[in-house]
């Protein structure tokens, strides 16, 4: 079986934000799937997924305030400007996390360990809603 939508989340501020119950919560047909697969894939640049800790919250504010400090705003060698000071760091932040996540499915739940949860990486100060493909693969 396959099966594919599209999905918008709610415009959320700067961050690293846990999506993993909104993104199970449009997703039914995943009770349909005891062995398989989810592709999350992000549509955009500026944002990006990751999977992570998903019990204390300090662990996506230490996430925020490491990429903050590891690429910085503002620097003389941007070109791309013209979107603000957030714009080109939020595409370098995107590439190095990635636009996309998989996830096994087994009798038809996510199958993430413990205390792993899907994060929305929001790279810019003024983001609108995001737009996430999600592909499920499986019998």
């Amino acid at each position: 079986m396959w099966f594919q939508k599209e999905i918008r989340l709610p415009a959320v501020k700067r961050g690293f934000h846990l999506i993993t119950d909104l993104v199970v919560a449009q997703l039914p047909e995943l009770e349909e799937i005891n062995v398989g697969l989810a592709h999350i894939f992000i549509k955009h640049t500026s944002a990006s997924l990751t999977i992570n800790e998903d019990a204390d919250p300090t662990v996506r504010q230490d996430f925020e305030s490491h990429f903050n400090h590891m690429v910085p705003e503002n620097q003389p060698y941007y070109r791309h400007t013209l979107e603000g000071s957030d714009d080109m760091p939020a595409h370098l932040k995107a590439a190095i996390l990635g636009n996309a996540v998989s996830v096994p499915i087994t009798n038809g739940e996510l199958n993430l360990g413990t205390w792993q949860g899907i994060y929305l990486c929001e790279h810019r100060d003024h983001a609108s809603k995001r737009t996430l493909v999600i592909t499920l693969q499986g019998e």
